[in-house]
């Protein structure tokens, strides 16, 4: 099948003022709600990492979860769930992080990966970047690697993708919406 930013882009709700005044949410559940676009996006994600060294999956809290099971499945590859602190039964490794809403702690399992892992990161999208550099702060701490970090869509004005870049994070979206878009 192939990618169309337009369908993709169109099924994108924008939310004013959530979850709080000022935001635009950015809300992919009516892209659940189409077969072909979710077909579109979860081929487009196989395709792009079939024949890549990645050896795990890392799926970011909570709608990260949603593509990451997808891709583990299909390319084969475990799954590690990346979670909002005290989701996890076992014991855990933690790091903060600041969002667009005030602060949080993302938790892992402790040992889920190790040295010369490469671990493909996954979430809906990237705002300011805080939740993917506290999955790859994680990631290393356990001495795996990012191999890259993708997610359906980016919003660059909120500068989290050039943060990441920054921090050499290898960034892949399908798709981008400016501030006023």
């Amino acid at each position: 099948m192939i990618f169309d930013e337009y369908t993709i882009k169109s099924l994108i709700r924008p939310v004013p003022d959530f979850p709080k005044p000022g935001i635009v949410f950015r809300d992919i559940t009516p892209l659940y709600h189409s077969p072909r676009a979710m077909r579109m996006v979860a081929d487009s994600l196989i395709q792009r990492y079939v024949e890549s060294p990645v050896t795990h999956i890392g799926a970011i809290d909570a709608r990260g979860f949603l593509l990451g099971a997808v891709l583990a499945y299909e390319l084969n590859k475990p799954l590690v769930l990346f979670r909002k602190a005290g989701k996890l039964p076992a014991e855990t490794l933690r790091e903060g992080y600041a969002t667009e809403y005030g602060e949080a702690h993302l938790e892992v399992h402790k040992g889920a990966l190790g040295p010369g892992n490469q671990v493909l990161l996954l979430d809906d999208l990237i705002a300011t970047g805080g939740t993917f550099l506290a999955a790859a702060s994680l990631i290393k701490q356990m001495g795996a690697e990012v191999y890259e970090a993708a997610a359906i869509i980016d919003l660059p004005d909120l500068g989290g993708s050039r943060k990441m870049q920054d921090a050499d994070i290898p960034v892949f979206t399908l798709c981008a919406f400016e501030e006023k878009e």
